[in-house]
């Protein structure tokens, strides 16, 4: 079916932007001045591939393949593919953005489902619900299951993001205390929602009756709760994995449902799914199951097909801040001249996101005369800034709508000179605190195309930041370097590269090591431990 924009004499003056909706979905209202759209719910490729040069804008769920035969057959008057929901697998998004292509989707729109879902797993394994389920269904009528009480317990959350946040409210509602743990989610957020704070996972794990997980899965993610986390928390704890498989190790739980020391526990997602046959899931004591469902609720479908209708006629008029997936290509000059630059930010702010993350303030300086406006330089640092830590991946499009929706404010200073360098960027962030700010300033440049790590703190530095970077400071006499080369050398990790810096003869020194292989927490500490050292940080680029 067919809904024509309205046609006053202002729409008839120009061809309305066309958008073709080729999957099933609940679009909502079709009636959009300005555009028409076509609603075919089930359309056939072949229909599809016929038919796509003549709009502006695709809108599909996950059956429709978007690949590079129905990419091409589109035609240069394409603009737009809208993905209804998170996933974007079927869609080839590194040949879309090629062809100059934005891809959006409408991740939070299955938010409250999802965060719904959770407290269900939470409250059904409280009380055996499944496991009562099962048994009575097999002819075993057993009363004697003593399940637990939510009241005045605590619930720990890690990720506080747009979920983790609906969890906390919910579970305010039923007389639970809420502890989170987010070490990227400012303080005034906490205190918004009514949330105490956590300085540390383990710290978190060591308070808690239940614990639930809303964080998006990354490397820093991956296993983050495995055996020695579960084994921190209180014996009848309850845990809850509604958010991605692999967050939680599988074995790990299975292993604490096994021995006793978990009461219970609930999950959503698989590593893979769906689960094979003899799964360790499947056989799993006091585990409740679901089949990836966080999504799916009536009102969470209809509300990811008008999201989704919303944000592809807002990218046609020139609104990208939300829900882009890819970020399009700046154009060549700008990237010719300011491609090194790019990656630079990006890197700067990584550092400074593990250095410091929740950051109130984010100041970028550009000192030196830079070859063009460096002004995209200061989104790809919010992109470093904010990988990882947020519910959307942040990129060049919508790194500042994100930095905005969590309270981090922007600075630009441009400073004529630079003294070392014909260019440089130097970025500081601070975060506020009740008694005292604290700030971390990183600082680069760009060699030819490569960028070059050039400040940490007020220590000049020259390295190339790549891999695993070691950051330790000392007092400025001799034997530090070599008791530090000589402990790594026992555990067998190669030093790459060195970098060197004091502020003052016999003050203190700062000096930076390039790793091939990431460290332990133990190694860490046996770094920190050492008596020359003062502090000691190591940093992923």
């Amino acid at each position: 079916m067919t809904a024509a924009a309205p046609t006053d004499q202002a729409n008839r003056t120009a061809a309305p932007l066309r958008v073709l909706i080729c999957d099933e979905m609940n679009p909502g209202n079709l009636q959009h001045a300005g555009f028409e759209i076509d609603y075919e719910g089930n359309m056939e490729r072949a229909e599809t591939l016929r038919r796509l040069p003549e709009y502006d804008a695709l809108i599909t769920r996950s059956r429709t393949k978007v690949d590079k035969e129905l990419i091409d057959a589109a035609g240069p008057r394409l603009k737009v593919i809208g993905r209804g929901g998170v996933g974007v697998d079927n869609i080839d998004l590194d040949y879309a953005s090629l062809k100059g292509l934005l891809i959006l989707n409408a991740p939070e729109s299955n938010n409250v489902s999802a965060a719904e879902l959770a407290i269900m797993h939470l409250m059904s394994a409280a009380r055996g619900l499944t496991r009562s389920d099962s048994k009575t269904r097999a002819g075993t009528w057993d009363r004697k299951f003593l399940g637990l009480e939510l009241k005045d317990k605590t619930l720990g959350i890690v990720g506080l993001g747009r979920i983790g946040s609906i969890v906390a409210d919910r579970a305010q509602g039923l007389r639970l205390n809420v502890v989170a743990y987010d070490p990227y989610v400012p303080e005034n957020k906490f205190e918004r929602l009514g949330v105490e704070r956590a300085e540390s996972l383990e710290d978190l794990l060591r308070r808690v009756d239940f614990l639930t997980v809303h964080t998006p899965l990354t490397e820093e993610t991956q296993g983050m709760i495995g055996a020695a986390e579960l084994a921190l928390l209180k014996k009848d704890a309850i845990v809850v994995n509604a958010a991605r498989g692999g967050i939680i190790e599988e074995q790990a739980l299975v292993d604490a449902l096994a021995s006793g020391h978990l009461f219970a526990a609930g999950v959503d997602v698989f590593v893979d799914e769906p689960p094979t046959e003899g799964h360790i899931f499947l056989g799993a004591p006091n585990l409740g199951i679901t089949a990836h469902l966080g999504a799916n609720t009536r009102e969470a479908q209809e509300r990811v097909g008008a999201e989704i209708v919303s944000r592809v006629l807002d990218a046609l008029q020139g609104d990208v801040s939300k829900g882009a997936v890819n970020a399009p290509a700046l154009d060549a000059r700008t990237m010719e001249v300011l491609g090194g630059y790019l990656q630079l930010g990006e890197k700067l702010g990584r550092i400074l996101a593990q250095l410091l993350p929740a950051a109130h303030d984010v100041e970028v300086t550009f000192r030196g005369e830079f070859p063009a406006d460096p002004a995209p330089v200061v989104t790809a640092v919010l992109v470093g800034y904010l990988s990882g830590s947020t519910d959307e991946k942040p990129n060049m499009i919508n790194a500042r709508a994100l930095a905005k929706e969590r309270g981090v404010n922007i600075a630009i200073r441009e400073e004529q000179d630079s003294p070392d360098y014909q260019t440089e960027v130097i970025v500081k962030v601070t975060a506020h605190g009740a008694d005292k700010d604290r700030s971390r300033t990183v600082g680069g440049t760009v060699f030819g195309k490569s960028p070059r790590l050039t400040r940490l703190r007020d220590f000049r530095v020259e390295l190339e930041p790549e891999g695993y970077i070691l950051i330790a400071s000392n007092e400025d006499k001799p034997g530090a370097v070599a008791k530090l080369s000589n402990l790594l050398g026992t555990w067998g990790v190669n030093i790459a590269g060195m970098a060197l810096g004091r502020a003052q003869k016999g003050g203190q020194a700062l000096f930076t090591l390039t790793l091939d292989d990431n460290l332990s927490a133990e190694q860490l500490q046996a770094i920190r431990d050492l008596d020359v050292i003062e502090s000691a940080f190591l940093v992923k680029v």
